[in-house]
């Protein structure tokens, strides 16, 4: 029996446990293994992003939606912008701060909303591949950027 499920968990320090319960999500809505391990990537990136640069606490939310896996990493103290997406590039010398460049790599889309509960990163992952093996080239990949009306 096959039933579609939400996943919802509050971020914290136990990162294993959130890649394990994002990993079982992906693979149970039909997500194809290297894809899986991607979104599990980037969602490890976008969880210590909130524990490293953000308010420490905020929720994980992941749903299959359409042919995608869509999944929320909530930052409750709001302090991810836009800005810090157009500007995330990897310095070759630094040792850190590849986060929000390899998330929009590995995804299909990113979208951040910023709304009263604080700031909404949003990725997008299909499910389905094109004719050429790969739900998408990251050359190709369309990283949507939205704004809280």
């Amino acid at each position: 029996m096959v039933f579609d499920f939400e996943l919802r968990c509050a971020i914290t320090a136990e990162l294993g446990l959130i890649r394990d319960l994002v990993r079982l999500h992906g693979r149970h809505s039909g997500l194809p293994g290297h894809r899986l391990e991607e979104l599990v990537l980037a969602v490890n990136e976008a969880v210590t992003n909130v524990l490293d640069h953000g308010g420490g606490a905020g929720t994980v939310t992941a749903r299959n939606t359409g042919g995608r896996i869509v999944v929320e990493v909530l930052d409750v103290a709001d302090r991810l912008t836009h800005d810090h997406l157009a500007a995330a590039v990897v310095d070759p010398a630094g040792a850190r701060g590849y986060g929000l460049w390899l998330i929009q790599h590995l995804c299909d889309g990113v979208e951040l909303e910023r709304t009263d509960s604080g700031s909404l990163l949003r990725l997008h992952v299909q499910m389905a591949p094109t004719a050429s093996g790969h739900a998408s080239h990251p050359d190709q990949r369309t990283n949507r950027r939205m704004q809280r009306a």
